[in-house]
């Protein structure tokens, strides 16, 4: 029996490091339009492609597709030093999320310019 044990921990360890590869973003949600994401529950992911047209305040922005307008949350890290302008097209991975107002926004964990 501890012979069984001890390969199932050597096996485990052993495949560890595959994990550490990984360096996409932790969640992901199916392709969505702003529309889809407004009824979306909190807390689900969601991937939205279009535009940053504004800057709100602070890490706000208005994010623009054909089919609406919405407020998202992107933090300096997830900039990675990338300039976007309203015309730059970008896919982002977010997570539906709501404030203490009552305010729908989604939370951005990944953006990517759409080439």
């Amino acid at each position: 029996m501890k012979r069984y044990w001890s390969l199932a921990i050597v096996s485990l360890l052993l495949s560890a490091p595959s994990f550490a590869q990984f360096t996409g973003p932790s969640g992901t949600g199916r392709s969505s339009t702003v529309e889809q994401a407004r009824n979306a529950p909190i807390d689900t992911y969601v991937t939205v492609t279009g535009k940053i047209v504004a800057h709100l305040r602070e890490d706000y922005y208005t994010f623009r597709d054909a089919t609406g307008e919405i407020r998202v949350e992107i933090e300096p890290p997830v900039w990675r030093g990338r300039k976007v302008g309203p015309d730059t097209e970008v896919r982002l991975v977010a997570e539906v999320d709501r404030n203490a107002a009552g305010t729908l926004y989604l939370w951005v964990e990944s953006l990517q310019i759409v080439e």
